[in-house]
């Protein structure tokens, strides 16, 4: 891919965030889940944890936490089973919302968005009031809270949303970018996970300040072409632009646990809610796959895939996750514990285009 020219003049982007999306739904459409601790997937025996309240964090539960390490953690936990439909219908309202500001919106997710909003049809001259005006009506017509980092690149938009959640928002201007990265832990940057940052650690890089301080030429020569985007992140420096409506050649996603998982009904469990978020993408773009790969990285850090094409697309969620557990029970037995489970579907196709003659999509 040809690397993307710098812009003439500073962008101004906003990363939104809805606070706890999934468990702040439960509570909203649940009077008597308000002020509660609420786990929503999983539960208290078995699965995993798929999103916590901030009443539930306050005792250490989190995504991703097998469901009966949280009960331990807080006796009071709630489970609740997940809505996906509840959620995509809400994350449609909140992107009309968005969509009144800037057509230039990029979602990550069903809770999470890119805008640019340097030229934004309110004609508001501060990016900070465009947030403060989308979070606003996302307030006031759905009920829940968001937060933003605003600043004139993806990469310090994304961090500066972390900083005043939950319901705040956070400014990053150009003048303040460099020293902010290099006061930053190289484990909080977005894209650096625990094994990347050992690596870093290991050649003594610790901050953003000691990133900055590397040659691009050993960074690449440890990272790849990872290590590029490495020095250029440590100078606060990232020419992305917001793609509303980027092709793409895969869907997928992964989530990392706080525990390894060694028990199979965990694992399987565990992939309910990574299936669902990429059918999510599937769903929204009318689009699906013929190649499910999974990812299964163990404690130990090692890393493994397994695909499996198929002659025709994946037509529902039910068999995408179907044919996820397959493939990870086909690894058994299992030689360590697992810290990550992550699943894709390639060789994406419309789906219209791939459906017989009752309109269903065939699996084989």
């Amino acid at each position: 891919m040809t690397p993307s020219l710098p812009p003439a003049a500073p962008r101004k982007i906003i990363h939104l965030d809805m606070d706890a999306f999934y468990a702040s739904l439960e509570q909203r459409d649940d009077p008597a889940l308000r002020g509660r601790p609420l786990a929503v997937g999983g539960t208290r025996a078995r699965g995993v944890v798929m999103a916590a309240s901030y009443e539930a964090r306050q005792f250490g539960v989190r995504s991703a936490m097998p469901a009966a390490t949280a009960a331990r953690l807080c006796p009071e936990l709630r489970f609740v089973p997940p809505r996906f439909e509840v959620y995509k219908e809400v994350s449609g309202q909140i992107r009309e919302i968005m969509a009144e500001y800037t057509p230039l919106i990029e979602p990550v997710a069903l809770d999470e968005a890119y805008l640019d909003v340097t030229d934004n049809l309110a004609g508001l001259p501060l990016a900070s009031e465009v947030a403060r005006q989308i979070r606003a009506k996302i307030l006031a017509r759905t009920q829940l809270t968001a937060s933003a980092g605003i600043s004139y690149n993806k990469f310090l938009a994304k961090l500066a949303s972390d900083r005043r959640k939950p319901n705040g928002q956070y400014v990053i201007p150009p003048e303040r970018g460099p020293a902010f990265v290099a006061g930053l832990g190289v484990g909080e940057f977005h894209g650096i996970g625990p094994a990347t940052q050992a690596r870093l650690h290991a050649l003594g890089i610790f901050t953003g300040a000691d990133l900055r301080a590397q040659p691009e030429a050993l960074l690449r020569q440890h990272f790849g072409k990872a290590g590029g985007f490495y020095y250029a992140i440590a100078r606060a420096e990232d020419h992305r632009p917001v793609r509303p409506d980027r092709p793409r050649k895969s869907v997928g996603t992964e989530m990392t646990f706080a525990q390894d998982l060694h028990d199979l009904p965990d694992l399987l469990a565990a992939l309910l809610p990574v299936a669902a978020k990429v059918w999510a993408y599937c769903q929204r773009t009318g689009q699906s796959g013929r190649c499910v790969t999974l990812k299964v990285k163990y404690a130990d850090f090692q890393q493994i895939t397994r695909s499996r094409t198929l002659p025709a697309v994946v037509f529902d969620e039910a068999a995408l996750l179907r044919l996820g557990q397959d493939l990870l029970t086909a690894l058994l037995p299992l030689p360590q514990g697992v810290r990550l489970l992550g699943l894709s579907l390639s060789t994406l196709d419309g789906a219209e285009a791939t459906a017989g003659p009752s309109g269903q999509l065939a699996l084989f």
